[in-house]
């Protein structure tokens, strides 16, 4: 009886093709982690637009001399909030996202970085201001 080894090609073709899959697979769970993760920063900072939006329209409609404090939390990707007439956006990444503000009327465009505490009020005058 011969002890020598030999590989048939149905062998090397099934090494291959498995092969093939797995690469595949490797491929569409690094792709499809990479998207979930594109997503999940997307959402945290539409909610960190939506969140300041609401604090600005809570000041306006408890009317004159109403204030507010608010923290902008860190996330893990640096942004900017500009608020400019009625329109907050929020910029991060080369990503821009805006939100509107119906019947806002600032004293001129506020720029609002992560980690710093805002005191938002209404004046007498009716609008709002961000110290």
């Amino acid at each position: 009886m011969d002890n020598q080894g030999f590989i048939s090609v149905e062998f090397l073709f099934s090494l291959f093709i498995i092969l093939i899959v797995a690469t595949g697979l490797l491929v569409y769970s690094q792709t499809t982690m990479n998207s979930s993760l594109n997503m999940e920063s997307n959402f945290n900072h539409r909610l960190i637009l939506d969140n300041v939006a609401n604090a600005i329209s809570e000041v306006d409609s408890n009317g004159e001399f109403y204030s507010k404090y608010l923290k902008l939390p860190i996330s893990d990707k640096n942004y900017v909030l500009t608020l400019e007439n009625n329109k907050l956006t929020i910029e991060y990444e080369n990503k821009k996202g805006e939100k509107y503000i119906p019947f806002i009327d600032s004293y001129s465009t506020y720029k609002m970085y992560p980690g710093r505490i805002y005191v938002i009020e209404k004046t007498q005058e009716g609008k709002i201001l961000i110290k």
